[in-house]
């Protein structure tokens, strides 16, 4: 006949296993998490360990790069993000969604059709058209953000508005002329020229009048026969 130490032992052990078979059939339920393939060029680390190609990247994992380097995550059918230099970006996928938030720099997606995609920044979040393939940059800083669509068809939401970048069209979010921040030139950005403004061409239109007078005068001492030039004695 067992004493009551050892139904008390009995019980505990048995309520032990039962909660393990509870554990194992649901922690095997558990799908694994979704995963990629990076190839990097120079310093780049993923969850803050150095990277090196060829290696497997993990949904949810973080990857920033140095100057002068680059990585490439690829994630088979669903499409594929190339992260450029000094950019620092989270990255959540699975076998119909891509979502990223890049935190600084600029990043390339490109995915597939059916798959639902989108970059979000401090300023704005990019949409991609989950009903086509899509190909567009990402590019943030401190004041803004800018999206450059290569093909497809890409949303930028700030806040309540929408604005529609299409392919081979551009569209930014954020205040250029925020205090502190060193805004992003890119192409057709720059400010014009000081050569353009009005000083320079009052300097070239009296330069262009000097010229005309001081030919005008040499015509007037010269002489043209037979193929010589003649200069006429100093009055």
């Amino acid at each position: 006949m067992f004493g009551k130490n050892s139904i008390r032992k009995l019980v505990t052990t048995l309520t032990a296993i039962a909660v393990w078979c509870v554990y194992s059939s649901v922690a095997y339920a558990v799908p694994g998490s979704a995963s990629g393939d990076i190839s990097v060029t120079g310093q780049v680390t993923v969850n803050g360990q150095p990277a090196v190609s060829n290696s497997t990247f993990i949904s949810g994992s973080s990857v920033t790069t140095a100057a002068g380097s680059r990585a490439t995550i690829s994630l088979g059918k669903t499409g594929r993000v190339e992260v450029q230099e000094n950019s620092t970006l989270t990255l959540t996928f699975s076998g119909s969604s891509i979502i990223a938030s890049l935190e600084s720099g600029k990043i390339q997606m490109s995915n597939a059709i059916g798959v639902s995609t989108s970059v979000t920044t401090k300023h704005a979040t990019a949409i991609a058209d989950a009903g086509q393939a899509n190909n567009f940059y990402v590019q943030t800083a401190c004041a803004d953000t800018w999206v450059d669509t290569v093909s497809g068809v890409v949303v930028l939401r700030e806040g309540t508005s929408d604005k529609q970048v299409a392919a081979g069209s551009s569209a930014s979010a954020g205040n250029i002329q925020q205090a502190g921040c060193k805004p992003c030139l890119r192409p057709g950005s720059a400010p014009e020229t000081a050569v353009a403004g009005w000083p320079w061409l009052i300097l070239l239109a009296a330069g262009a009048a000097g010229a005309a007078v001081f030919f005008g005068t040499r015509s007037e001492d010269t002489t043209i026969g037979g193929g010589t030039v003649v200069v006429s004695p100093a009055r």
